[in-house]
This record gives C-alpha cells, sequence and structure tokens, in this order.
C-alpha cells in the first residue's frame, strides 16, 4: 500500500473535502487483517525494544469524529501489546478544575515515561481547533493556546 498520498506536508494547507473518507487503500477485508496481524507482531517487537532501552517515549493520538472507530482502533492495534506498556487516555470535555488550568495542564500528567507508550483518546488539540471552528474562545485566547503547541 503506497501511503504518501496520506502523508501531509507542512508547508501546505490540508484540505480535507480533497480526500475521499471510504477510501480504504486498495485493501480488502483478508488484505487488512493479515495486515494487522504481521504489523501487531512487529508492535510487540518494537515494544520490547522501546521498554528495554529506556530512554524514548512514544506518544500516539487518535482524533476522529465521534463514531469514527478510535476506541476500535486503539482495541485492534494495541490490544496485542504488554499492558505494563501502554497507558490509554480518553480526553472529554474538561472538568472545572481542568478549566481552572492552563489548557495544556489535563494532558502533561498523561505524557508517557521513557520506555512506555501513551494513547491519547482524543486531544489537546481539539482544545485549539474545535474551538476556533465554533468560535467558542475569543481569538486571543486560541492564538495563545497555538503558542503554547
Amino acid at each position: 500500500m503506497d501511503v504518501g498520498k496520506y502523508r501531509v506536508d507542512p508547508d501546505h494547507p490540508v484540505l480535507t473535502s480533497h480526500w475521499d473518507g471510504d477510501d480504504d487503500g486498495g485493501l480488502d477485508k483478508s488484505d487488512t487483517k493479515r495486515a494487522t496481524a504481521e504489523l501487531s507482531a512487529r508492535l510487540v517487537e518494537l515494544q520490547h525494544m522501546l521498554f528495554a532501552q529506556g530512554r524514548h517515549r512514544l506518544l500516539v493520538v487518535i482524533q476522529a469524529t465521534d463514531t469514527g472507530g478510535k476506541d476500535s482502533t486503539i482495541r485492534r492495534v494495541f490490544g496485542p501489546l504488554n499492558p505494563a506498556g501502554v497507558t490509554v487516555t480518553g480526553f472529554k470535555k474538561p472538568s472545572e478544575e481542568e478549566l481552572a488550568h492552563d489548557y495544556l495542564w489535563r494532558v502533561h500528567h498523561h505524557t508517557p515515561a521513557a520506555g512506555q507508550i501513551a494513547v491519547f483518546n482524543r486531544s489537546h488539540y481539539e482544545d485549539v481547533l474545535v474551538v476556533r471552528v465554533h468560535d467558542l474562545v475569543p481569538e486571543p485566547r486560541w492564538q495563545r493556546r497555538y503558542q503554547h503547541l
């Protein structure tokens, strides 16, 4: 499968209207299951190396619309890994306590330690994108959030 067409060039705007939401990458269901099994085995090997070396950490951010398959993607991709080395955190609407702090406050203590993998089901990116698109906070606030990133 050629993944090049899915790569985003940081020097050009992302126009999701140019992408087909039903694109299956040219794979049928049996191809996908076989590839997933092979890649899962490789992920298990890489997780062992990540833990053994203890120098690096991995943060995976899963973003999609409601009912976009985030939970099932996390189960399928990270299910075979050693759960002692993976944490999954879901970010919903911020609580009152979280709103009383900087918008990244709730994210910081969920980032992975060395040798570990953290998976974010939704993320702090919604706190900059959604509020801007839906005009939920004044521009100076979301501009400050962009600067934090």
